[in-house]
């Protein structure tokens, strides 16, 4: 019974649905089987207080990891700067297809960008990650701002600039691509501005490890290049022993000379919220080819920020 319809577990919001939806449909072409969308609601979704204090965002997770280990679904589909960085020892990451955009983006009142904000603009952000590299841009620029703790969905946030409630919100670019709304955008912040999340952009298929067949399907979904790059990326969040919401920024990208890539670079910063510290650094090496490089290109950055530093400005570490 091969053509019965695969389940895949998503979230219930509008972008995680957009974001399945992709995957579902390309899921379609590689296998000639239906695919229905299971939502699921995760404790992320319902709970109101800020993500540092329930957990980080694994919160958005273990809802869809549960579902999968009980059988409810075939697989899951997760943004992956929400996957806790230790794998899942009954699961297995799949594929991580094509990265989007993996830039952060203002969205404010009177088509305003990042340097045209009135002094002492309320800035709306849940993440202390954005909350550090936008108060230390601003310090560095003579400018002040104030950033502002927010959660919800895309339409709650820009909704607090439509109400006169902030002057601007930071979202992510991938999340507005994806439900056809980069129009509102105002300003792309540039990544040497504010470097993203580990992971920023980049989806993950997750499937049970007792399935191989499925895993081998939904392997053909997989950008290798992405994947080396959230690998490294995430491989310096886990080396910094950092949480989900530790304000830490990650991106690996590729130096291309001409049309070869042949080195990838990867940079990481990890900041106090208020900005006034942060230690920055880069590293460039030859493009990973396993996973094991592509992790130890991570560890490497990361040990190179703890001797800056970087532990004491993370607060509390994550146990």
């Amino acid at each position: 019974m091969t053509d019965r319809a695969l389940r895949l577990g998503t979230r219930r919001s509008k972008l995680a649905m957009a974001q399945s939806g992709r995957v579902a449909e390309a899921v379609r072409q590689v296998t000639g089987r239906p695919v229905e969308l299971v939502e699921i609601t995760t404790y992320g979704d319902t709970s109101r207080e800020q993500l540092a204090q329930i957990g980080g965002t694994g919160v958005f997770v273990v809802a869809l990891r549960e579902a999968l280990l009980r059988g409810d679904v075939d697989f899951a589909v997760h943004s992956l700067k929400d996957l806790p960085t230790t794998p899942h020892p009954d699961l297995t990451l799949a594929a991580v297809p094509l990265r989007e955009d993996p830039r952060d983006v203002l969205v404010a009142r009177d088509g305003l960008t990042f340097a045209q904000l009135p002094e002492g603009a309320r800035i709306g952000t849940g993440a202390p990650r954005r909350m550090s590299q936008l108060n230390a841009y601003a310090r560095s620029h003579g400018m002040h701002i104030e950033t502002v703790p927010i959660r919800g969905n895309i339409d709650t946030r820009v909704g607090y600039v439509h109400n006169g409630e902030l002057d601007a919100v930071v979202l992510a670019a991938a999340g507005l691509n994806r439900i056809g709304r980069i129009g509102e955008v105002t300003d792309f912040l540039a990544v040497d501005t504010v470097l993203p999340a580990p992971g920023q952009g980049a989806l993950a298929v997750e499937c049970s490890a007792s399935n191989a067949d499925l895993a081998a399907v939904l392997g053909e979904l997989d950008d290798s290049f992405t994947r080396v790059a959230v690998t490294a990326e995430r491989s310096l969040l886990a080396a910094l022993e950092a949480g989900c919401s530790a304000p830490v920024g990650a991106l690996a990208d590729l130096l291309a000379d001409g049309q070869i890539a042949n080195e990838m670079r990867l940079r990481g910063v990890v900041g106090t919220t208020d900005g006034s510290a942060l230690v920055q650094l880069s590293t460039t090496g030859p493009v990973p080819e396993t996973e094991d490089q592509a992790l130890a290109l991570g560890r490497e950055l990361a040990a190179e920020m703890l001797a800056k530093g970087a532990a004491g400005l993370m607060g509390e570490r994550a146990l």
